[in-house]
């Protein structure tokens, strides 16, 4: 079990929940790494870190990244990598409730409140925002984003590098192609291509995207 990990990205609002849940679960936040050049949100600024100024050691210890869009956290990821980390945690909140034996990868983060039900896969630095339910069967690939407060029904499949907006509304069975975004508040009542934005209710094409 992770004892103590690296919070990489101090510049973003959803590190407060990360140390929240890391408290939670009794894992020590060894050091606040601050890649980029911005305004620190973490909640303990006496933990931050400059990237240039990292100590070598914090690079066996475990690594998460608490970002929100898919690209930002690949991008973290990348270069966190490239700096030497060499693992990444998976923080569960212990006020989640989960299957008994769920399939998380690693950097997988599933904040407060979240109900994940049977039968479930979450990919590689996938990530449930608080307050969500997700149905049993649910696919979600690596690095996509599930917002606060959203309901996924059963069996349903979300590709890699997805958002889903906080509160949106995800019926039984529904595909999510990758690199798409669901607006936030949407309901999505069939498949939704790769590389598309939807919004609305029913949730109705609104244009084609780039990486998200």
């Amino acid at each position: 079990m992770t004892k103590s990990v690296v919070l990489f990205g101090s510049g973003s609002p959803l590190i407060v929940d990360y140390e929240e849940t890391c408290e939670r679960l009794a894992v020590a936040v060894a050091s606040i790494i601050r890649n980029i050049d911005c305004e620190d949100m973490a909640s303990d600024p006496g933990k931050i870190v400059a990237v240039g100024d990292m100590p070598r050691e914090l690079l066996a210890l475990p690594f998460a990244i608490p970002l929100f869009s898919p690209a930002n956290r690949r991008s973290a990821h990348r270069h966190a990598v490239a700096l030497g980390a060499g693992s990444f945690a998976t923080l569960i909140d212990p006020t989640a409730i989960v299957p008994r034996r769920l399939d998380a990868g690693p950097g997988v983060f599933v904040n407060a409140g979240v109900v994940v039900g049977a039968c479930s896969s979450l990919s590689e630095f996938s990530l449930i925002n608080r307050g969500t339910v997700v149905g049993h069967h649910l696919r979600l690939g690596a690095f996509s984003s599930i917002g606060p407060g959203a309901v996924v029904a059963g069996q349903v499949t979300i590709e890699d590098d997805v958002l889903i907006g906080a509160g949106a509304t995800l019926l039984p069975g529904v595909h999510i192609g990758a690199h798409a975004v669901v607006g936030a508040g949407s309901v999505v009542t069939r498949d939704v291509a790769a590389f598309t934005l939807v919004m609305g209710s029913p949730a109705r094409v609104a244009r084609t995207l780039g990486d998200v």
